[in-house]
C-alpha cells in the first residue's frame, strides 16, 4: 500500500488484543461509560437544582465535576473505539448497562452529596472491575485510562465525604 507521501506500508490484520480478550475489555468499558454518563447527567441536574446555605460552594463543586464526567465519557467512548468496538450511546443502552440507580425528583443538598457519594464509590467499583478485564488483556492503554478514572472517582467521593462529616 502507498500513502500520499509516497511511502510503501504493509498493513495486516493482526488484532492488537485477542477478540475475546477485547470482547471483555469492551463489554467492562461499556459498563463504565454508562455508569460515567448517568453520573455524568445526575450530577448536572444537581447542579442546576440545589439550593440551600452551601449553594455556591456546591454549585461550583457540582459543575466541576460534570464537566470531568463529560471529558472521561469522550474519553471512554474513544477508548473502544480504538479497541474496535461500538461504543454505547443511547439512553437505553446507559441505563441497561448501569451500575447507578436513576434519582427521583431534586432532593435537598445533604441527599444529593450523598447519593453523589454513592454513585462515585459504585462507579469506582465499575472502573476496578474494568481495570481487572484490561490487564487479563494485557491492554496497558486501557488500564491507564481506568487508572485515571479510579483516581478521579476516589477523589470525587473524599471531596462529597468531607462534605457529610461532623465536625
Amino acid at each position: 500500500m502507498s500513502t500520499a507521501l509516497g511511502i510503501e506500508m504493509k498493513t495486516t490484520a493482526v488484532p492488537m488484543i485477542e477478540d475475546k480478550d477485547g470482547q471483555r475489555v469492551a463489554d467492562a468499558l461499556s459498563n463504565v461509560l454508562a455508569d460515567t454518563f448517568v453520573l455524568y447527567l445526575k450530577t448536572h441536574n444537581f447542579y442546576w437544582n440545589v439550593t440551600g446555605p452551601m449553594f455556591h460552594t456546591l454549585h461550583q463543586m457540582f459543575e466541576q465535576q460534570y464537566n470531568e464526567l463529560w471529558l472521561a465519557v469522550d474519553a471512554i467512548a474513544e477508548r473502544m473505539r480504538s479497541l474496535g468496538f461500538i461504543a454505547p450511546g443511547s439512553y437505553g443502552e446507559f441505563n441497561r448497562l448501569t451500575y447507578l440507580q436513576e434519582s427521583p425528583v431534586a432532593r435537598n443538598a445533604s441527599e444529593m452529596i450523598a447519593e453523589l457519594l454513592r454513585d462515585h464509590e459504585t462507579t469506582a467499583r465499575t472502573a476496578r472491575s474494568a481495570f481487572a478485564a484490561a490487564r487479563t488483556a494485557v491492554d496497558a492503554a486501557t488500564e491507564d485510562l481506568l487508572t485515571q478514572r479510579l483516581a478521579a472517582h476516589e477523589k470525587a467521593a473524599w471531596m462529597l465525604r468531607s462534605l457529610l462529616a461532623e465536625e
